[in-house]
């Protein structure tokens, strides 16, 4: 069976409805892509071992573009290229690319001017990380459009952003059709901001937690920049929030009441680990459930622990064309 078919049977006993499989282009379409750098090369791992390559059909086109440029550079110069071990890419839908070094020396005046004269020839931007330490050519952040609306995102090297480009509006349009008497909505693992902004839309009030740093300060930026006044947020992990409802305090939540909330609906976009325990306790509280998973795996177990629950609609995506992995975006109500 391929992973659509395998996903439909594990599924099987909790859904029973139609399920919609949103397939992506098979080449340019991811805007989030990483490399070691070892031999002149990009070089990415499959079971352990080392594929050296020059391109990547995968990634968008201006990730594709920049890539050949950027190596060819690189390996003129011997101040870039000593003790460089990784390359990361991302790319906005205008084109844009931001590229991460990152490298196990010091970062002096020299390496900085030689990657200032990169970037600039490149119409790139370009973060330097090494231990302790970082530096940025322009600024640290990556900003994009979402929805039709044009709502402003910001985005970072270090924190999470859907990889799709073709199949992230398709979700997000695919979460709002969901919304069904709302009032307020609270969500787990908010990222950047991907769902909260143009959620927020739709719902009288919005509490999005996010415990990565830079997540919160890109959605911060967009809070400001979009001019919205109806988003809430603090910075909690999961574990934390599930406390918070149990009534633990936290300084973070000093200017935010959850007595002020009334909530419809809770959002939950876990990693790949899926739900813990204590998360599925505090979720089972509410009446509706919108669950987005990167694993089906994850995503099975913790169906079986949300009794009280149907899943009254769901839809694949396949984010990653030719792998294992499958996105899930379901809608789960109180029995």
């Amino acid at each position: 069976m391929n992973k659509f078919e395998t996903f439909k049977s594990n599924i099987s006993n909790h859904y029973h409805g139609n399920i919609i499989i949103n397939i992506s282009p098979s080449s340019a379409f991811r805007a989030r892509c990483e490399f070691a750098f070892n031999n002149d090369s990009y070089v990415m791992y499959n079971k352990g071992n080392k594929i050296y390559l020059n391109i990547f059909n995968f990634a968008s086109t201006a990730i594709q573009k920049t890539m050949a440029r950027l190596l060819k550079l690189i390996n003129q110069s011997k101040t870039i290229k000593k003790k460089l071990f990784q390359i990361n890419f991302r790319s906005n839908s205008q084109g844009k690319v931001l590229v991460t070094l990152v490298y196990h020396q010091k970062i002096d005046e020299m390496l900085q001017n030689r990657i200032d004269n990169i970037a600039s020839k490149l119409n790139i931007n370009i973060i330097v990380r090494a231990k302790n330490q970082i530096y940025a050519t322009n600024n640290f952040f990556l900003e994009d459009f979402i929805t039709s609306k044009k709502i402003k995102i910001f985005q970072t090297d270090n924190c999470f952003y859907q990889p799709n480009r073709f199949l992230l509006p398709k979700m997000i349009n695919k979460v709002i059709s969901f919304i069904n008497n709302p009032k307020d909505l609270i969500e787990l693992y908010c990222g950047v901001g991907t769902f909260t902004l143009p959620l927020s839309d739709y719902f009288n009030k919005v509490f999005s937690t996010e415990n990565n740093r830079k997540s919160v300060e890109c959605l911060d930026m967009a809070i400001k920049e979009n001019n919205i006044d109806n988003i809430y947020y603090a910075r909690l992990s999961s574990e934390e929030v599930s406390e918070l409802i149990d009534g633990k305090k936290y300084n973070r939540m000093k200017d935010i009441k959850l007595s002020n909330f009334n909530f419809s609906h809770i959002l939950v976009d876990p990693p790949r680990s899926g739900l813990s325990k204590n998360v599925i306790k505090i979720i089972n509280k509410f009446d509706n459930i919108i669950y987005i998973s990167c694993s089906p795996e994850s995503y099975v177990r913790d169906i079986k622990y949300l009794k009280d629950y149907k899943i009254t609609n769901l839809e694949l995506f396949d984010q990653f064309p030719n792998s294992k992995h499958l996105e899930i975006v379901s809608l789960l109500s109180k029995k």
